[in-house]
């Protein structure tokens, strides 16, 4: 009984030996027949399997280069990496077997960068070469780091960039101001000419407005000028028609006393003479219908004398029938 207590105890004591606990930031890897394989487990074997650290791992690096001519440059570069899951056996060649296998390839990374950046300056002019250009060139070229060194790069920034020697530095920040400066007036002149074409199209289209606002007032008042005119000519018209009836009007009365003379007593002037008669008994009206000098003056007036002549001539028939 007591062999297998002590047998128990050992084999805990092996276990606790040898598994450990799988953190949260990291990976364990064994070996496979094709590689590598990822353990899922939170409990792995220290002896048969390494944990590495999943987090990503930081350097910088100073280059010194040079471009045609042989004109010494220094670029600065700082990088930013992590593990591939996808070339973790990549990893293990480059970094070996270690926790710090991600470390020990990013060692790698930066001989990599060391020879793309001596590369790319020495079949470059120095003023051609600038932060951006590098930049763009060493993105294209670590992506093959993935596969090279199991690593896949998370940022790539080009500190700075300068001629090793001063003089051709500071040439280059003038002719770098110098096109600050031009390429900031050409702007400005463009702003000038941008805003001087906006001030005459809202100037054309505040004249058309204007213009077509005068045409519209045109239409308006000769509009109001037709319907006046319209309002005119009906009211001329109706004036004309008027006249017209009050002409017949009148040419029917005058037919009419004509055709009965005796009529003629019943106007309102012969009935002023006959109650001015009434009242004088002694008095003889006598009416003249002539102008003092003998002239009639006009024919309506020798008409209507015409016309009472008639009518006392018929009077008097009647009275002596």
């Amino acid at each position: 009984m007591e062999a297998v207590v002590v047998v128990v105890v050992i084999l805990i004591a092996l276990a606790l030996y040898e598994y450990r606990l799988r953190k949260p930031d990291q990976i364990v890897i064994a070996e496979a027949r094709d590689g590598v394989r990822v353990r899922g487990g939170r409990i792995f074997p220290r002896h048969f399997s390494t944990p590495i650290t999943k987090t990503t791992h930081s350097f910088s690096q100073t280059v010194d280069a040079s471009a045609k001519g042989s004109l010494e440059v220094r670029v600065k570069l700082a990088v930013t990496v992590a593990l591939s899951m996808d070339d973790l056996s990549v990893l293990v060649k480059v970094g070996g077997w270690a926790p710090d296998a991600i470390a020990r390839a990013a060692k790698e990374l930066e001989t990599l960068i060391l020879g793309y950046v001596k590369g790319y300056t020495e079949l470059h002019e120095v003023e051609e070469l600038s932060s951006d250009r590098i930049r763009g060139y060493l993105q294209e070229r670590v992506q093959e780091s993935k596969h090279l060194l199991g690593l896949e790069v998370i940022t790539l920034t080009i500190a700075s960039y300068d001629p090793v020697n001063p003089q051709i530095a500071e040439a280059i920040r003038q002719r770098e101001h110098a096109r600050i400066l031009e390429r900031t007036e050409v702007l400005n002149q463009e702003a000038r000419v941008a805003a001087t074409r906006v001030r005459l199209h809202a100037d054309e289209e505040i004249a058309a407005l204007e213009h077509a606002l005068e045409i519209r007032k045109t239409e308006l008042k000769h509009a109001e000028f037709e319907k006046e005119s319209a309002l005119a000519g009906s009211r001329a018209e109706h004036e004309l028609s008027l006249k017209k009836m009050q002409l017949d009007f009148e040419k029917d009365e005058l037919r009419l006393l004509k055709e009965s003379p005796e009529l003629l007593l019943l106007t309102p002037q012969a009935a002023r003479l006959a109650e001015a008669s009434q009242s004088m008994r002694n008095a003889r009206t006598v009416v003249s219908l002539s102008p003092p000098d003998g002239v009639q003056g006009t024919e309506i007036l020798s008409m209507f004398s015409t016309l009472v002549q008639k009518a006392l001539g018929a009077l008097s028939e009647r009275k002596k029938k």
